[in-house]
């Protein structure tokens, strides 16, 4: 089963709970018990999966962890847990976790066309939701992506940060929470394997994004869902093409 097949089987699920009227679930990405230590290991084990400190397939060493954060292994494992129930890292019989095998050509296809089902139409909810806060947050990401240059020291991951503030933020604007976990979910996925093939274009996804984002200032709804759609198309060209030379 492909990640973006997983991953609709998650929203299929989830729309069947909220269908039947029960509560949505809360969030797998912030653990309910012991929130504080929880959420430190989650971060940490997070930003390492992403930064590829921590490489696809590679064996996560749980007493290594909880020596450098100084905290027991009991948050560690339910933050490994909340990242195995995203698909980040897996558990192995008498092995332990390890951070889950690269993506494959056919689930990174996959990973797009879940985010072309979903994020044009977060665009255009966004967009009807537009507060000062917002239009704010909005420009102070362009001015951070716009700043960034190609091939810039440190400019990976910069960008990345701003681009990954943009799409959350869209999909948090959206008003639906279903979005917001899958976004969230994605975007890490798509985060990692850009950073092990280093996918990225600034200049032309920054102006890419500023269409997204005029278009969000004006809280023109259609004309956001059609920027998100071609910067989709686009960034998943931009991707092909990394993938067919390498």
């Amino acid at each position: 089963m492909t990640m973006g097949e997983t991953t609709m089987r998650h929203l299929l699920n989830d729309n069947a709970t909220l269908a039947e009227g029960a509560a949505p679930r809360p969030r797998t990405s912030r653990p309910a018990a012991a929130p504080t230590m929880v959420q430190q290991a989650y971060d940490h084990l997070l930003t390492a999966l992403m930064t590829l400190q921590i490489a696809p397939g590679e064996r996560i060493a749980i007493d290594q962890v909880a020596r450098r954060l100084n905290i027991s292994q009991t948050p560690i494992r339910e933050a490994l847990s909340q990242l195995e129930a995203e698909k980040l890292v897996h558990k192995m019989p008498n092995v332990g976790y390890r951070a889950s095998a690269q993506m494959t050509r056919e689930e990174v296809r996959d990973l797009y066309t879940l985010r072309q089902l979903i994020e044009p139409y977060a665009a255009a909810r966004a967009a009807e939701a537009m507060t000062k806060d917002a239009v704010e947050e909005l420009e102070a990401i362009d001015q951070a992506m716009s700043g960034v240059e190609d091939g810039a020291a440190g400019g990976y991951s910069r960008f990345a940060e701003a681009d990954d503030q943009l799409h959350r933020l869209i999909a948090a604007l959206s008003g639906n929470r279903l979005i917001a976990d899958t976004v969230e979910r994605l975007h890490a996925h798509l985060h990692i394997f850009r950073a092990l093939y280093s996918t990225n274009a600034p200049t032309e996804a920054a102006a890419e994004h500023r269409a997204i984002i005029d278009a969000l200032i004006a809280r023109d709804g259609a004309a956001a869902s059609e920027a998100v759609r071609t910067h989709l198309e686009r960034s998943q060209q931009r991707m092909d093409r990394v993938l067919a030379s390498g």
